[in-house]
Formats: C-alpha cells, sequence, structure tokens
C-alpha cells in the first residue's frame, strides 16, 4: 500500500523493521534516487545485474514468461516494496521483469556500494536479512506454485499425447479395415469371372461387385487426401456464390436421393452476398452434408436445403426427416472415421469421413457447423458463414 510524503530513509525503515535511522539514512546516501516513467524496465528477466531497488513512491508489476510465450503476471509492488535482492546474493540473471506502471520513484542501490555500507552496521545487517529470508522464502512459495500449474499443464500435454497415440493406431486400424474388406472382395470376385465354366450374368455380376468395391477404395483414398490437403495447404479464398454451390450439390446427389425415395427441396433467397471461399472445398462440404442427409434417410421422406440471411450472416440448413441421432452419440458425429453402422432395422454403410470433412472445411472458412437432432424424426445441420461487412 501506498503512503505518499514519506522521506527516502523512513520508506527503508517500513521496508525493513527494526533498521536505525542513521543505518537508514546512510543507505539512502549509498544509493540513487531514481524518477522513471510508466513503462520503464528497471530488471529484465534473463538479464545479469547489479542494482537493488526499493519503491519509495509509484507502482511496478512483476512478471515472468512461462512456457516460452505467456506471460505471466506474478504480483505489484508499491512504496516500500523492494526487488531485485538476489543481485546482492550472486551473479544470477534475473528471474522475472519488473516494469514501472506508473511514473514511480525508486531508491537504485549498486552491489558494490550496499557491500561496502552493509559492513559497517551489525544492525542494517540483521534487518536486512530478515526481511530478505523472508523475500526468499515468499519466492520458494511461489515457485512451488508455478511447479504445480507446470505439472498439471504437463500432465495435460501428456494425455493430449496419449489420446493422439489412440488416434493414431484407430486410424491405421479403421484404414485396413476399410481397405481390407474391399479388397477382398474384388479378389474373390475376380476370381469368380475368371472361370471359365461361369455364365455371362454371372460375371458380369461379379465384375459390377468389383466395380463397386473399386470405387469404394478410390473414394476412401480421395477422403484421405483431400483431408490432407486441408491440413497442409491453405487454399486461396475467392468471392463465392453459394447458392450455385448449393445448387450443383443437389444435381449431383439427385439420382441418389430418387433411388432412396427421397423429395429434395431447395429454398434459395434472392440476392444471396457472396462471401470469401474456396468453392472447392465448400463444394464438397455442402456434399458431404447433403449425402449424410440422404443417407440418413432410408425410408424416404424429405431432405431440405435452405439460405437464411440473419444479421448479415449466412445459415445454410440441412434438414431431414430421417432416422435422427441418438444423443449419446452426437458428440462424436464429426470425429473422423466415427460412423454408426446400425440403427433400428437399417444398415449403414461409409467410413465416417463425410462429416468431419464438412466439419473442417467449415472452420477453414471461420464458420461453425451446429446440429439438432430427435431420434425417429430426423436432424438439422446448421452451416454458419460470416459475410464481410463494410
Amino acid at each position: 500500500m501506498e503512503i505518499p510524503g514519506l522521506q527516502p530513509f523512513e520508506v527503508l525503515q517500513q521496508a525493513f523493521p527494526g533498521m536505525p535511522r542513521s543505518d537508514a539514512e546512510e543507505l539512502v546516501s549509498a544509493g540513487e534516487v531514481r524518477f522513471v516513467p510508466a513503462d520503464t524496465v528497471l530488471c529484465l528477466e534473463g538479464a545479469v545485474e547489479d542494482t537493488f531497488y526499493i519503491v519509495l513512491e509509484g507502482e511496478v508489476r512483476v512478471t515472468k514468461v512461462i512456457n516460452e510465450e505467456e506471460v505471466r503476471l506474478l504480483k505489484h509492488l508499491y512504496t516500500g516494496d523492494f526487488f531485485g535482492e538476489m543481485a546482492l546474493i550472486h551473479n544470477a540473471p534475473r528471474a522475472a521483469t519488473v516494469q514501472a506502471v506508473k511514473p514511480t520513484q525508486v531508491l537504485a542501490i549498486k552491489q558494490d556500494d550496499f557491500d561496502r555500507v552493509l559492513q559497517n552496521s551489525t544492525s542494517m545487517s540483521m534487518a536486512m536479512v530478515r526481511e530478505v529470508s523472508r523475500r526468499l522464502r515468499e519466492n520458494d512459495e511461489m515457485a512451488i506454485d508455478a511447479l504445480r500449474v507446470k505439472a498439471t499443464e504437463l500432465s495435460a500435454a501428456y494425455q493430449r499425447l496419449a489420446e493422439e497415440e489412440f488416434a493414431r493406431r484407430e486410424f491405421l486400424t479403421t484404414i485396413a479395415h476399410e481397405l481390407r474388406t474391399p479388397l477382398t472382395a474384388v479378389n474373390g470376385f475376380l476370381q469368380v469371372a475368371r472361370q471359365p465354366d461361369v455364365s455371362a450374368a454371372m460375371r458380369d455380376a461379379a465384375l459390377d461387385t468389383v466395380d463397386q468395391n473399386v470405387q469404394r477404395i478410390i473414394t476412401l483414398v480421395n477422403d484421405i487426401l483431400f483431408l490432407q490437403e486441408l491440413d497442409l495447404i491453405f487454399a486461396e479464398f475467392q468471392p463465392t456464390d453459394i447458392g450455385q454451390l448449393l445448387l450443383a450439390a443437389v444435381e449431383k446427389y439427385r439420382t441418389s436421393a430418387e433411388e432412396n425415395g427421397v423429395r429434395l427441396h431447395v429454398e434459395l433467397p434472392p440476392d444471396i452476398p457472396k462471401i470469401p471461399a474456396d468453392p472447392k472445398t465448400l463444394q464438397r462440404a455442402f456434399e458431404a452434408l447433403l449425402d449424410n442427409a440422404i443417407k440418413f434417410s432410408p425410408q424416404g421422406g424429405d431432405v431440405s436445403l435452405q439460405v437464411i440471411t440473419r444479421d448479415g450472416d449466412l445459415q445454410i440448413l440441412f434438414r431431414d426427416t430421417g432416422v435422427g441421432i441418438a444423443p449419446e452419440v452426437l458428440p462424436r458425429i464429426f470425429d473422423r472415421f466415427f460412423h454408426t453402422d446400425e440403427i433400428g432395422e437399417y444398415v449403414f454403410g461409409g467410413v465416417g469421413l463425410g462429416l468431419s470433412i464438412a466439419r473442417q472445411v467449415v472452420e477453414q472458412h471461420g464458420g461453425r457447423i451446429l446440429v439438432e437432432s430427435t431420434p425417429g424424426e430426423g436432424s438439422t445441420f446448421t452451416v454458419e458463414l460470416k459475410v464481410p461487412h463494410p
């Protein structure tokens, strides 16, 4: 707490209880009273310096760099507080940075001057030793607290590494399984097609199965490569018509919808504002969401695409009246390779990359995807995208 109007020797007596006035005055005479403006750095973390400071009036803050980038505030010091005492003990680098918060008056004492004065006064030595020892204990406690924080951070980092390693193993296992199954089918049906006595109809059916499984492998590899491209290459954005991308996605999946008995509905308002985007990747995201809506409508029904302008930004809604998503599954649907094989009496294929691709693309465009779903009634995926405002 600041006590304005004190003489420098009185501040020293406040800082070091039990110090006689004569000793305090001698210590003031050995030092230099400095007036420093706000933001002046008095001690720099990592620097080897030889000056001890006592705050006569004003305020300084003590900060330390944590994890090589985070600057953490340790405390504020006011009239009667001191810092830089380790410079009096040994030539070690400063453990923290001390900077004036506002115009501040300090007493600066060099190590050599301090040693000379200290040798002439036993009472001063005792007062200084008591107070510096107390401060060192406080610093030890702060160091222990910092170590606790560091231990917590290391534990969290270890947990993340363990999760990433588990995800990597799961990724490799899933890839191996998803490739082995169609490759086994391709090999088996090629053997059937090569039999000399097989009928033309059976050969055609076998080759159709081979073709379907090869396409499945190609789709899987393309999806993996696409995700890799998203991770490594930042696309160049250009003004993009969202309506055209949605209509292109509808045309691509119209046949698939008809085969599933799904009726497609598109509601696009006039004059949808263009947004900066990568048309290729954003259309891929829309296709993944539309494909998902059709796929999980095994009894037919309606799938609607709607664009809404809200608060100047865009919302693109993908609604279906399909099987819906169970609440316990909902948090995982965007995870790579997470997919639902069965819902009730329905069996679904796929490798679980579509929604993962959609989320990553949308987030790279500065947007997000929200999901609402009721089992047995359907789901709504909402893509929110920002529109630049002048």
